[in-house]
């Protein structure tokens, strides 16, 4: 079967130029468009649901791509409210919606991507948590054969809108407010995995929190991992005036360790999560609303797909203080 790549190298043009010509974007040369076609007409190529869609501004298909932990150890709760709020805004703007994890496209080329998608009539896709070792989904996106919103990460085309919550502002924010409430001097960081945008952001807002307020900073990773954020804290903590954590998860493991050390050191977290509540002890965190994230970030793919272009969305966020009477009801 004849696919897109084959037309892109047949007519000596980008995968995301013949995705263009047969989209009819306005911004292809005469030239560029008779050669696609031409490369087209050759290869007897039979555009796919997904390029018929696209050419009549029909909405089709969407994917949200997600990479489910599935050896956490409680359920995701942040990927749950982000289906939710997917599907929910899917259901309103009469779109189909299908599921699909980063796991199932492990190994796959960016051609091999393209064809599962269009063998399921994909016409856009939502990306959670990129990273960038993730090659493959960077060429996709580049590649503009779908219509992409990437949550949590920075990247803007024609074809690709970015929707997050200032990042760095909300960890200075976080940080700031435990500092000033504890008169710290000393500051133990929690990072999260590396290579991922959101970690970058965050840190970065400490460490000009750092500068600030001239306190000194103290950083180890703990890759989002409640346990290696309590074999950090058993290491570390006795040291430090306060414990701030790139998340939640991390947070719970610190507290539950300073607990089990019967020493008291103020923790704040990030993400705002139900779970938070259960800690044992009240904490400072920033509390996103995945769902409404996630709604907005179908409402931005439905904004694509009939005919915007890309842009950088950025949400709102709010300090709050989780204790247990918080979540009960």
């Amino acid at each position: 079967m004849v696919s897109i790549k084959d037309v892109a190298r047949h007519a000596g043009v980008a995968i995301s130029t013949v995705s263009k010509v047969l989209n009819d974007y306005p911004n292809v040369s005469r030239e560029t468009r008779e050669k696609v076609n031409r490369a087209i007409r050759e290869l007897n190529f039979v555009p796919n649901a997904v390029a018929a869609a696209l050419s009549s501004k029909q909405a089709g298909r969407v994917a949200l791509l997600l990479d489910l932990n599935l050896r956490a150890q409680a359920i995701d709760e942040i990927d749950m409210q982000y289906l939710s709020g997917a599907i929910n805004r899917a259901m309103e703007l009469n779109l189909d919606v299908i599921t699909v994890f980063f796991s199932m496209l492990r190994g796959k080329t960016v051609e091999e991507m393209i064809r599962y998608f269009e063998s399921q009539s994909i016409t856009g896709i939502v990306i959670y948590g990129l990273t960038r070792e993730a090659g493959v989904l960077h060429e996709l996106i580049a590649s503009g054969c779908f219509k992409i919103v990437v949550v949590d990460a920075p990247i803007v085309n024609e074809t690709t809108s970015s929707l997050w919550i200032d990042q760095s502002q909300a960890q200075y924010d976080v940080a700031r407010k435990t500092i000033e409430e504890n008169n710290g001097k000393r500051i133990f960081y929690i990072a999260g995995k590396k290579n991922q945008y959101v970690t970058e952001e965050r840190l970065r807002g400490i460490r000009r929190l750092k500068e600030e307020m001239g306190v000194s900073l103290y950083v180890r990773s703990g890759n989002f991992s409640e346990l290696q954020a309590r074999n950090l804290t058993f290491r570390y903590a006795r040291n430090q005036d306060i414990l701030v954590c790139a998340s939640d998860i991390m947070a719970i493991g610190a507290m539950k360790a300073l607990i089990e050390m019967d020493i008291f050191r103020p923790v704040c977290g990030f993400d705002g999560i139900m779970l938070m509540g259960y800690a044992g002890k009240q904490m400072n965190t920033i509390r996103q609303n995945f769902a409404r994230i996630s709604a907005e970030a179908v409402t931005e793919l439905h904004r694509l797909l009939e005919g915007g272009e890309g842009r950088n969305i950025k949400m709102d966020y709010e300090i709050v203080r989780l204790q247990y009477l918080d979540i009960i009801g």
